[in-house]
């Protein structure tokens, strides 16, 4: 049985050019992509906060996180912070920070695919001061289960 749909509120900044709204790129995608809403070359060593035209609210109880494209990865194109989260309570524009990792330049055009958002559930937790307890072999963290 599937449970109803969530709405999330979806907003073209006014001076943004049109570019594709979120969308799934197929129905099996689980990220919807989002896309430049302006021209820029990316360099190394620089991070570029690449526009996306979107201003996004999500429902109660959820937020955005915003991941990096692997297409882009593989081509030197990272997303720097991520993944990137976007409360509930923020209402500026999306915008999502790139960085290139070779020498020269990447060209990300209007309407190129950036990143992929994902709503997430917000699970109300609290912490408490308490012991951990049982103690496991893994110790150190960063790769402690071996290479």
């Amino acid at each position: 049985m599937s449970r109803p749909a969530r709405a999330v509120v979806v907003e073209r900044v006014r001076d943004a050019p049109s570019v594709p709204t979120l969308a799934r790129a197929t129905r099996g995608s689980a990220c919807f992509d989002l896309a430049a809403a302006e021209t820029v070359d990316l360099v190394r060593d620089r991070i570029t906060l690449v526009r996306t035209g979107l201003r996004i609210r999500c429902p109660p109880g959820t937020f955005l996180e915003v991941r990096p494209r692997s297409g882009l990865g593989a081509r030197g194109v990272l997303m720097v912070n991520a993944p990137g989260t976007i409360d509930r309570d923020y209402s500026g524009e999306v915008k999502v920070p790139l960085t290139y990792l070779f020498d020269g330049s990447y060209r990300i055009a209007i309407g190129d695919r950036i990143g992929q958002v994902r709503l997430v559930i917000d699970v109300p937790v609290r912490f408490r001061r308490g012991s951990v307890r049982p103690t496991t072999s893994r110790r150190g963290g960063f790769g402690s289960t071996g290479r």
